[in-house]
């Protein structure tokens, strides 16, 4: 993998109130979890943290969705359930980030010898 080069994926549901996201680390492991429910959500899922974007997609701000949020869209403030409920009914979106190209340190250039 090239510098800087990165795949993320992420789960998005888009609720009546907002829109949530989870972030996946193992996206195979994801989507064998779909068919198989006894495979550990801690094999794949990034970080047990619901974030909302202020009902901009996939892009935007991710601010931490606060339990009274959660209570009011999925009705629990259970994040593990609302975690489950997420990654059931929400669907994966995958980015490619491009590696870096460009000089490496700029403060550099000017001593090379010529």
């Amino acid at each position: 993998m090239t510098r800087g080069e990165a795949t993320q994926s992420k789960i998005h549901y888009k609720g009546k109130l907002d829109d949530y996201l989870i972030f996946v680390d193992d996206p195979e492991t994801y989507k064998k979890w779909q068919s198989d429910k006894s495979v550990p959500l801690a094999q794949f899922v990034s970080t047990f943290k619901i974030f909302l974007t202020h009902k901009q997609g996939t892009q935007g701000t991710y601010d931490a969705a606060p339990k009274g949020t959660l209570a009011s869209e999925f009705g629990t403030e259970d994040e593990d359930e609302v975690i489950k409920k997420i990654l059931t009914e929400g669907s994966m979106q995958t980015i490619e980030m491009p590696s870096r190209q460009g000089v490496t340190n700029d403060s550099m250039s000017s001593m090379k010898a010529r």
